[in-house]
């Protein structure tokens, strides 16, 4: 086909109106998919942002355990006063951020104690997946008299 053909046909009314409706709708399809994208990468970003905020806030480090904060859990958890407590923390065996061993003593009687995840306090046995008695190993290998426990 010659141009002049194609310029004959397109010169036509009724095809112009019918190329400027397809141009048209295909043009609005391509901003419609751009504000979308748009939309989607602003959103995206903001989230990551977040995410990354998020992130610089938590520590890197894990947490230890220290005397006072060992007291503080054990005051805490057997709803004792803070500021004169009964049952004091003597030593720290195992400063684990996962499962910490201390020594707490209560009217000179010298306990194992278990602190879980530096929040949750308990004290007796303690069974390893061997089901050997850590808390027995504990008081043994530190010479403390289970008494009447």
């Amino acid at each position: 086909m010659k141009i002049r053909v194609i310029i004959k046909r397109l010169s036509n009314p009724r095809v112009r109106r019918r190329l400027k409706i397809g141009l048209s709708v295909f043009g609005g399809a391509i901003l419609i998919v751009l504000t979308f994208k748009i939309v989607y990468d602003i959103g995206y970003f903001d989230a990551q942002s977040l995410e990354n905020a998020k992130n610089a806030e938590q520590s890197a480090t894990q947490p230890v355990l220290t005397m006072e904060s060992a007291q503080f859990i054990v005051t805490g958890a057997l709803k004792e006063d803070p500021t004169n407590p009964k049952t004091i923390v003597n030593q720290i065996v195992d400063n684990n951020h996962k499962l910490a061993v201390i020594i707490i003593e209560n009217n000179k009687v010298k306990k194992v104690a278990w602190i879980i995840d530096m929040h949750l306090f308990f004290t007796g046995d303690l069974f390893n997946d061997a089901g050997y008695n850590l808390t027995v190993g504990i008081e043994q290998q530190l010479n403390i008299n289970r008494g009447n426990h």
